[in-house]
């Protein structure tokens, strides 16, 4: 029985509450740990992924440039030209790189600087 002027739920033993502690401070580290490491993972994901294919999609694109210029060309660039190119397939390259870099150290975008 509950002393005079205990509240209800007040009368919990030392188990209770130990228990209850313990399930509160598990939730809070699965809350504050496991959470955001599982949205790390998806970014992560995404960002490994995209960076495959993007990678992927340069070394054909200069692959295509580099043979284009190469078999369409005919006799132009041939002889002493025949590095234009393999010039011209890394001048595309360089572009590509340098607004990959470009927009990645952008210090904020449109709506982080509205926050």
């Amino acid at each position: 029985m509950a002393p005079a002027g205990a509240k209800k739920g007040e009368d919990k033993g030392v188990a209770e509450v130990v228990t209850d502690l313990w399930q509160l401070v598990r939730d809070y580290a699965k809350q504050e740990t496991i959470d955001p490491l599982k949205s790390l993972g998806r970014f992560l994901a995404w960002g490994i992924g995209g960076t495959l294919l993007l990678s992927l999609g340069l070394v054909f694109t200069s692959l295509a440039i580099l043979r284009g210029l190469q078999t369409e060309t005919g006799a132009h660039l041939t002889g002493s030209y025949t590095w234009v190119p393999y010039l011209a397939a890394l001048v595309v390259d360089i572009v590509v790189i340098a607004l990959a870099v470009r927009a990645i150290s952008k210090p904020f975008r449109a709506e982080e600087k509205a926050a």
